[in-house]
């Protein structure tokens, strides 16, 4: 869309076409039966009004293929706008390979970001043209909801739980980020701005906003700050699961139901230890609920996640695990 046009913002990633798309054909199909059906209503009504006080209508049979028609055609239309659509929905849940993962805190009336590298922002996030980014968002306190126009991205932000979405910007150029979620009595000031660059300018910004922690040192400071290390670790009298390679397979609890190892799962454990119980363990890690900020929280989960090797397969963290 040009942005001299004020109904629509501008078209600024590579799923703002796809999703213009989709509106513009469901707006067109709708005009169009609407006018068909406001027409037809008129003519009969014309056609077929009364022309004498006591004039009485005769029954009329519709033809077969008529009613086969208006059944078959919009379900046709219906059905391609439903593939289309999760077609489209699909794409925007799975990021590709190459993404680079960003960390996003809401809190009222803020968004504070963490690049890759350690560098910090509130409510602004400069990023590469071109390069597919998956923001992995929570809140401090209720819920937001992080919307861009221009990228046709919008996600829930909640608290206690975490949520991604990715999107590729495809223009240089600085967007509006708003908070679409009422979330008190600041919401309408709780706005932000994305600010995409060229490469080589990003790189040269990363480089003006000064060094910073890598969040995986970062995360592996706090996990020894914690004293994690005096269970999870290979030699601690299995106190507590083995966390090397731990991410993204599945655990057994002690219900015997079983649990995929991600982000939500680590927080939940982190904060309320005794929720999941890995098989073979005790519930003995105490709760860090008040002691950790969001932020902490993401670094701890980051460094596990960068644990990749070594332990036991059955060594997936557990409600006692990712402190």
């Amino acid at each position: 869309m040009k942005l001299d046009f004020p109904l629509f913002p501008d078209s600024a990633s590579t799923f703002a076409p796809q999703l213009d798309g989709i509106y513009f054909f469901a707006l067109a199909v709708s005009t169009f039966f609407s006018l068909l059906i406001a027409a037809a209503v008129l003519y009969l009504a014309v056609r077929y009004r009364r022309s004498e006080p006591n004039a009485v209508g005769k029954r009329e049979k519709a033809g077969l293929w008529l009613e086969i028609s208006w059944s078959v055609i919009p379900l046709a239309i219906m059905l391609f706008m439903f593939v289309w659509g999760a077609r489209v929905f699909f794409d925007a849940r799975r990021p590709p390979a190459d993404a680079v993962e960003y960390y996003v805190t809401a809190k009222q009336w803020m968004w504070k970001f963490q690049h890759p590298e350690g560098q910090r922002e509130i409510n602004t996030l400069h990023v590469p043209v071109g390069q597919p980014i998956v923001l992995t968002m929570t809140s401090e306190d209720v819920i937001h909801s992080f919307f861009v126009p221009a990228f046709r991205a919008k996600m829930d932000v909640l608290p206690g739980r975490y949520t991604r979405y990715w999107f590729e910007a495809t223009k240089v150029g600085t967007y509006h980020l708003f908070c679409a979620e009422y979330c008190g009595t600041e919401h309408s000031l709780m706005g932000g701005r994305i600010v995409v660059m060229e490469e080589r300018d990003y790189e040269a910004w990363l480089g003006g906003a000064g060094s910073a922690t890598p969040r995986i040192a970062t995360g592996a400071e706090l996990f020894a700050a914690k004293s994690c290390t005096t269970c999870h670790r290979p030699d601690s009298n299995l106190q507590a699961p083995y966390l090397e390679g731990a991410f993204g397979r599945e655990a057994e609890l002690a219900d015997g139901s079983r649990v995929l190892v991600d982000e939500n799962y680590l927080r939940e454990s982190i904060l309320d230890p005794t929720a999941k119980v890995v098989k073979g363990y005790q519930p003995l890690m105490p709760t860090y609920q008040g002691q950790l900020s969001e932020e902490e929280l993401l670094q701890l989960i980051l460094y596990i996640k960068s644990l990749d090797g070594g332990g036991p397969a059955g060594g997936a963290p557990t409600s006692e695990a990712a402190s």
